[in-house]
């Protein structure tokens, strides 16, 4: 991929890589082993998401339309996101679904099915936090080095999404409220770990970070990404937040130029796929919805 995401030039994924959650919320699939009928729901609910995105592509006045989406039951969408080379950015996971700690999907195959799909990211999913666990966090490091020397090698970029979710004494300290970790601790936290995983040699060329709630929190963020003159940028998460709260966290975004867009999923689509499983919306109607939304949150970029 020769074009990247810049601040004025922004990349707007619609991220639809939810597995093991996906077929638990939506299908009732448990311990994500879905019966015959369960796994063609998910696929065709995966290609309804695909069709709305690219419904909306031809309206987008600025910057580039990506997916994110997983080969275990979005095969189909990798394989039509594959043959829009050049118009459409295609990113794949390579983290098992479900996990508390980073581990490949694939065991130690997981570079051969990055070099067979040849995306334009391959995507981390990682949860950390500085007060977890030495020894734990030692090992994941670790392994995400090691993923990110071997992405490198074979020229693929790596999205690294982060969530730092608090502990339960970080949310006793605010009181229980939420917001306020996000507001008022989260931002060390983030840059704290971003700072570790550099240490141990992980580079992304995107750091996937959960929505800020500041323009001061988004600039330290940003600055720890990109110490040392690294030529890496940021995307916002969606974290299934509500639509005034994504559009606060984009404004916010806007105004950093190391943001370059943004990855949301279950905002987007989550309740419309269980209105055309419920038989409330049909299929042209999904596919406009998933469309207008998606549309919405890119308009929400203020370059």
């Amino acid at each position: 991929m020769t074009w990247q995401p810049s601040h004025d030039d922004p990349l707007f994924i619609l991220a639809m890589d939810h597995r093991a959650s996906f077929g638990k919320t939506l299908f009732g699939v448990e311990h994500d082993d879905p019966d015959e009928t369960q796994l063609a729901a998910m696929q065709a609910a995966k290609k309804l998401i695909y069709d709305g995105l690219e419904q909306a592509r031809p309206q987008l006045t600025r910057g580039r339309a990506g997916v994110l989406v997983d080969e275990q039951y979005g095969q189909g969408v990798v394989d039509a996101a594959a043959r829009e080379r050049g118009g459409l950015v295609l990113a794949v996971p390579i983290e098992a679904s479900g996990r508390d700690w980073f581990t490949p999907q694939w065991g130690k195959q997981w570079l051969e099915h990055i070099e067979r799909v040849r995306p334009d990211y391959a995507k981390v999913l990682v949860r950390d936090n500085p007060a977890y666990p030495a020894g734990e966090r030692e090992q994941q490091f670790d392994l995400l080095a090691e993923v990110s020397a071997r992405l490198h090698e074979i020229g693929t970029p790596l999205l690294y999404e982060l969530l730092v979710p608090a502990t339960p004494e970080q949310l006793a300290a605010v009181g229980g409220d939420a917001l306020a970790y996000d507001r008022d601790v989260r931002p060390a936290l983030v840059s704290e770990v971003i700072a570790a995983n550099q240490a141990h040699g992980v580079e992304p060329r995107l750091w996937k970070v959960e929505g800020l709630e500041t323009t001061d929190a988004a600039r330290q963020i940003a600055a720890q990404a990109t110490a040392g003159g690294r030529q890496t940028d940021l995307i916002v998460l969606g974290r299934d937040a509500p639509e005034e709260r994504l559009d606060h966290w984009l404004a916010v975004a806007s105004e950093v130029p190391a943001f370059v867009g943004f990855a949301i999923g279950r905002s987007i689509w989550e309740d419309v796929v269980r209105d055309v499983e419920a038989g409330r919306r049909d299929g042209q109607a999904a596919r406009a919805a998933i469309a207008e939304r998606y549309l919405g949150f890119a308009a929400q970029w203020k370059a």
